[in-house]
C-alpha cells in the first residue's frame, strides 16, 4: 500500500483535531502555530498567512513574517440575522483588517487576524451561535444553498434540508469545545475520546481532502451546483418539492505542470426522494472516506476517485451501500448563475433587496461607506426582529457570488432601509446599477489572492476592478454594457473563485502573468477552455478586445458570450476537464 501524506499522519496523531493546538496558541516567542498544528487548525476554520507586501523588508530587518490568521465562519446556505452581522462587522473592526469577506460559498472571512486575538474571536461570533468548525480542511465544508427565498414555493424546505446536511456532516469531535470555548471533554477523558466513537462518519484521519456541497433550485444555478463533490439539484412539480437529481464528481482545482490534476464538472447519478438525501450524501462522503487516495493530496477529490473507481463501478458501490437503486434524474434546466441586483417581492408579499460588493469585500472607502451603511441597516433590522418576535424576522443572506441580500422586509423596513442607502449613495435598484456600471462588472467574482494567501502567484481581487476599467471602455465602445459576461480570476488554479466556469477566465501564473480562459456555459454547465498562456495586461486587453468586437458585431439573438467563442472557434467546447488544456 502507498505511504500515506504527512497530512494523513498529522490527522492521525490528533487525537481527533487537539494536536497541541492549545500549546501553540500559548506560545509567545512566534506568531505562528507549530507545524502539525498548521495542518490542524484547518479543520478548525483557520489559516495561518502572512502579509506578503511586507516580506522583503522584513527579511532585511531579520524580522519572521508578519504572521495573522484567516478565519472562516460557516453559514448553511450564506443565511445570517442582523444580530449575527453586527458581532462579525464589529470582530472585522477589534481584530481583523476592518473588511469582511463574503466568499463564493456563502461564508464569512475575517482576514489580519492575531495569534492572541483567535480565540477571543472565535468564542465571540460562536455567542452568536456561529462557527468555524469544518469551514476548512479535510471536512464537508461549508453548504451551500440558492439563497433567493421570491424565486420558489419550495425554497424554504431547500434551505432546511441545507442545514441538516451540514449538522449532519459536522464533525462530532469536541477538541472545538474545548480548544477555543474552554468546554470541559465532552463523553469524557481524552483517551476515552481517541475511539472510532468520537467521530462515527469521519475516523480518525477525517477525509482525504476537503469536500463539497451545493443545493441548488432551476432555474437559478447561483450556487454552481455541478462545481461540487456533491451537488443536489430541487425538482419541484406542481408546486411541491418532489427529491432532488445527485450529482458526484465536481470539483475546480488544478496544478500547473501537472496533467494528470483538471477541473471537473459533477455527473448526475439519479434522481433521491427528498427523505433520501441524507442517506445519500453520508454514503458518497463514506464512499470517499473509504477509497480517496491519501498518498497523494493532488489526487486526493472525489473527482478523482470516480474516475480511477469509473463512474458505473461508483454507482454500483453507491447502491450497494444504500440498499436501493437511485431513480432516473428527472428534467432540469438552468439559465443563470448570476444574482438578480435590486428589489423583489417573493411569493409571501415580503421584500428582498440584492446588493452589488465588488470582490465580495465590504468595506469603508473615501467614495462609498459600505460597512457602515450595512452597520446601520443592521442595527435597525435587528431591533425590529426584537420588537416583533411574530413577524417573520429580516435576515442578510450571502449568495454563492459574493453578493449580498437582505431579505424578509415589510413594506416599512423596505421605506427605512432604502432611506439608508440612499443616504450612502449605494444604489438599490437594479436599473439604477446596470445604469451605473457594466454587466461585465455585475458577473465578476476575484479570490483574495495576494497579498495574503500563500498559494497565490498573482493578484486577482486588488486588481480585477481596475482590469475591468480598461475592458469596460471596450464594452461601451460595442454596446454591451447591459450584457451579462461571466469573468473570474484567481492568483492561482485551486479555484476558488470557480475561474473554469468564467465564460473569460483569468488565472494568475507569476507577477502581473495570467493563463485566459474562454467559453464556459453561461448557467454554469461546461467547462471553459486554455485560450492563451502568460499573458500581461496589455496582452489581456489586446486579445480581448477584438473578440469582444467580434461578439457584439456576429452574436445571435440571446447568444452568451461563452456561446459565442465556441461558435466562433476561439475555443472548443469542453466536455471533461482532461480537456481543458488541450
Amino acid at each position: 500500500m502507498a505511504q500515506h501524506t504527512e497530512a494523513e499522519r498529522i490527522k492521525e496523531r490528533s487525537n481527533y483535531l487537539r494536536g497541541t493546538l492549545r500549546e501553540s496558541l500559548n506560545d509567545e516567542h512566534t506568531g505562528a502555530l507549530r507545524a502539525d498544528d498548521e495542518t490542524l487548525i484547518r479543520i478548525h476554520g483557520s489559516y495561518r498567512q502572512a502579509d506578503r507586501d511586507l516580506d522583503s523588508e522584513r527579511k532585511r530587518q531579520k524580522l519572521e513574517p508578519l504572521h495573522s490568521f484567516m478565519i472562516r465562519v460557516r453559514l448553511a446556505g450564506g443565511v445570517a440575522t442582523p444580530k449575527q452581522w453586527l458581532v462579525m462587522d464589529d470582530l472585522a473592526t477589534r481584530y481583523a483588517n476592518n473588511t469582511l469577506k463574503l466568499t463564493t460559498r456563502q461564508a464569512f472571512q475575517l482576514h489580519g487576524v492575531l495569534k492572541r486575538n483567535l480565540k477571543r474571536t472565535i468564542k465571540t461570533f460562536n455567542d452568536a451561535l456561529m462557527d468555524s468548525l469544518a469551514a476548512c480542511g479535510d471536512v464537508v465544508r461549508n453548504v451551500m444553498c440558492n439563497p433567493n427565498p421570491y424565486q420558489s414555493a419550495v425554497h424554504a424546505q431547500v434551505l432546511d434540508l441545507t442545514r441538516q446536511i451540514q449538522e449532519h456532516c459536522t464533525p462530532r469531535s469536541p477538541a472545538y469545545h474545548e480548544i477555543w470555548l474552554d468546554d470541559e471533554l465532552v463523553g469524557g477523558t481524552a483517551e476515552e475520546d481517541s475511539t472510532q466513537d468520537a467521530e462515527p462518519m469521519y475516523g480518525k484521519t477525517y477525509l482525504p481532502r476537503k469536500f463539497k456541497i451545493a443545493l441548488a433550485i432551476p432555474p437559478y444555478n447561483d450556487t454552481d451546483v455541478f462545481s461540487n463533490d456533491v451537488g443536489l439539484i430541487a425538482i419541484e412539480e406542481h408546486g411541491k418539492l418532489v427529491g432532488f437529481n445527485v450529482l458526484a464528481g465536481g470539483g475546480l482545482g488544478t496544478t500547473f505542470g501537472t496533467p494528470e490534476t483538471y477541473p471537473r464538472l459533477a455527473d448526475v447519478l439519479g434522481f433521491a426522494a427528498t427523505a433520501q438525501v441524507l442517506d445519500v450524501v453520508e454514503q458518497i462522503v463514506l464512499i470517499q472516506r473509504d477509497n480517496g487516495d491519501r498518498a497523494n493530496r493532488k489526487q486526493a477529490r472525489l473527482k478523482y476517485t470516480i474516475d480511477r473507481m469509473g463512474l458505473d463501478t461508483f454507482k454500483a458501490e453507491l447502491h450497494r451501500r444504500l440498499g436501493y437503486e437511485l431513480q432516473e434524474p428527472r428534467p432540469f434546466s438552468f439559465t443563470t448563475n448570476g444574482d438578480t441586483y435590486g428589489w423583489l417581492q417573493n411569493l409571501d408579499e415580503l421584500w428582498s433587496l440584492t446588493l452589488f460588493v465588488e470582490g465580495g469585500r465590504v468595506r469603508d472607502t473615501e467614495t462609498l461607506k459600505l460597512k457602515t451603511a450595512l452597520r446601520e441597516v443592521a442595527t435597525i433590522l435587528a431591533d425590529y426582529n426584537i420588537n416583533h418576535p411574530r413577524s417573520t424576522p429580516a435576515d442578510f443572506r450571502l449568495t454563492g457570488n459574493q453578493n449580498l441580500m437582505l431579505c424578509g422586509l415589510n413594506a416599512t423596513l423596505k421605506h427605512t432601509v432604502q432611506e439608508v442607502f440612499s443616504r450612502y449613495g449605494i444604489p438599490t435598484e437594479g436599473q439604477e446599477l446596470w445604469q451605473r456600471t457594466t454587466g461585465l462588472r455585475l458577473h465578476s467574482l476575484a479570490c483574495v489572492a495576494l497579498n495574503t494567501c500563500a498559494l497565490a502567484f498573482a493578484e486577482a481581487e486588488r486588481y480585477l476592478p481596475s482590469l475591468i476599467d480598461k475592458l469596460d471602455v471596450v464594452i461601451r465602445e460595442c454596446g454591451l454594457e447591459r450584457e451579462a459576461i461571466l469573468i473570474r480570476m484567481t492568483g492561482c488554479p485551486n479555484g476558488c473563485a470557480r475561474p473554469y466556469l468564467g465564460e473569460i477566465g483569468l488565472i494568475g501564473r507569476a507577477l502581473g502573468r495570467y493563463n485566459l480562459y474562454l467559453g464556459a456555459g453561461f448557467a454554469g454547465d461546461r467547462l471553459n477552455n486554455l485560450y492563451k498562456e502568460m499573458l500581461n495586461e496589455e496582452e489581456i486587453l489586446a486579445e480581448l478586445t477584438p473578440i469582444l468586437r467580434r461578439y457584439a458585431a456576429e452574436r445571435s439573438i440571446g447568444e452568451r458570450f461563452g456561446d459565442f467563442v465556441v461558435r466562433a472557434g476561439y475555443v472548443k467546447a469542453t466536455t471533461h476537464g482532461t480537456k481543458v488544456h488541450a
